[in-house]
């Protein structure tokens, strides 16, 4: 109901001419993945990929396999079946599997990109993470990370959000997030806050919620309803005027395999934005 069209359920991208949460999505797809600065024939590994939607984008948009991982059943089913919709399927696999287990088997993957996992994670297990991220990634890899933020020092997390909406989470400071990747040599090549994009985002489900009122009541109850739409609410207004943020931050082991100036950021997004476009016949 929050973005039936793309399940996507992260902070968008408004990019100067986006207007719709349809487009705003699509463009936070085109937005990482530049980041990515990816090369035909690369292996991906997608942590927390959800209902497929980046691991989808990336198979369709260049000649890459992708590995998807949740652990979800629910979400695995249906990623598996978007991906045999899209005709990537020979080129995305899904997995029902932890990312501890996963970095166990001692694979590695040229890029790794988790969105909206990390405030998952828990803070005692940040460090695990990142030695994990760490041991998957070739030498010269890069890896970006996509999650909520605090605006200044550690904290915590609402008894409300705490107990309803993220059982187990932790929103973490940015200095908390750099001081446990910095640990495994994982250096922070790029940092960007997307400070209001989450705030409009959040805006946006708001609104599907209020117009699909009737169909989440039926799905659920009344009491359901009143607690999300409380909580998108109250998100809001911490994105807008209160301590909370989403950042992004692409990671490498190599200080020579990103290019040495950010311009290729802006051409390859550029370029995937058109292409996907196409794709999916859209105008971007």
């Amino acid at each position: 109901m929050l973005d039936a069209e793309h399940m996507q359920y992260s902070c968008a991208y408004w990019d100067d001419g986006v207007e719709t949460l349809a487009e705003a999505q699509e463009a936070k797809l085109a937005h990482i993945a530049a980041k990515l600065a990816l090369a035909p024939g690369q292996e991906v590994l997608d942590i927390g990929c959800g209902w497929g939607g980046m691991a989808i984008y990336l198979a369709r948009t260049m000649d890459l396999r992708v590995t998807g991982i949740t652990l979800s059943e629910e979400q695995l089913g249906l990623a598996r079946t978007r991906a045999d919709e899209a005709g990537v399927s020979d080129r995305v696999k899904f997995e029902l599997i932890d990312y501890r287990d996963l970095a166990a088997r001692g694979q590695r993957f040229d890029r790794i990109v988790s969105v909206g996992m990390f405030e998952h994670v828990g803070r005692p297990q940040f460090a695990t993470f990142f030695r994990c991220c760490a041991n998957m990634l070739t030498d010269d890899g890069v890896m970006l990370l996509h999650t909520i933020g605090r605006i200044g020092t550690p904290g915590t997390t609402d008894a409300f959000t705490r107990k309803y909406i993220f059982p187990g989470g932790y929103i973490p400071a940015l200095s908390e997030t750099v001081a446990a990747s910095e640990k495994y040599r994982l250096i922070a090549s790029d940092v960007e806050m997307l400070r209001l994009h989450y705030a409009r985002t959040l805006r946006a489900w708001y609104a599907n919620c209020e117009a699909n009122r009737e169909r989440i009541e039926a799905m659920f109850d009344a009491r359901f309803y009143r607690m999300w739409t409380f909580y998108l609410a109250g998100a809001t207004a911490a994105f807008e005027h209160g301590g909370m943020c989403n950042y992004q931050i692409q990671y490498c082991r190599d200080r020579r395999a990103l290019p040495l100036t950010r311009g290729y950021m802006g051409e390859e997004e550029g370029m995937l934005r058109g292409r996907w476009g196409n794709l999916s016949g859209r105008v971007s």
